[in-house]
């Protein structure tokens, strides 16, 4: 007899999520408030220095941090609010980082979540998230999309 499970709301969100898995990231394990991922450094992670380029270290911690409180696991959807990281060490081509998110404390409709990132015993950054749980998504009737048909150069009153 053939057994199949039901995605959590974690994985089935991080199956969607093109843009992560896109670069190699894996989901290792998630739990209520928490989530392990793992990166491997590819070339064309790596800037000028010769470093891992930090949009792709706060992009590893921003998904365990989404995969955290994605717990949504939690019920509704829940987005970042805001999210700031502190880079503490250098990451290189071939590095294989682990971040490791933990649910600080959930209030209302928010949440505060922290990420450390990691190349084995190393910490290269410290990432704090915070969240916020919607209603849902708008309907895409209600999205606004009158910015990709201005004139570039242009402002409106919305815009300013």
């Amino acid at each position: 007899m053939i057994q199949t499970t039901e995605a959590t709301p974690t994985e089935a969100m991080f199956s969607a999520d093109e843009a992560s898995r896109g670069l190699g990231i894996e989901l290792l394990e998630h739990g209520a408030g928490t989530a392990v991922l793992r990166m491997k450094v590819t070339p064309a992670m790596v800037n000028g220095h010769k470093i891992t380029h930090g949009g792709y270290v706060f992009l590893l911690a921003d998904t365990a941090f989404a995969c955290a409180c994605a717990c949504n696991s939690h019920g509704p959807v829940t987005v970042a609010a805001g999210a700031d990281i502190t880079f503490v060490a250098p990451a290189y081509e071939g590095d294989v980082l682990v971040a490791t998110a933990e649910e600080r404390t959930r209030f209302g409709r928010s949440g505060i979540y922290d990420v450390s990132v990691r190349r084995g015993e190393d910490v290269i950054a410290e990432f704090r998230g915070r969240s916020r749980s919607i209603t849902g998504t708008p309907p895409e009737s209600t999205r606004d999309t009158t910015a990709a048909h201005r004139t570039p150069g242009t402002t409106t009153k919305e815009s300013r």
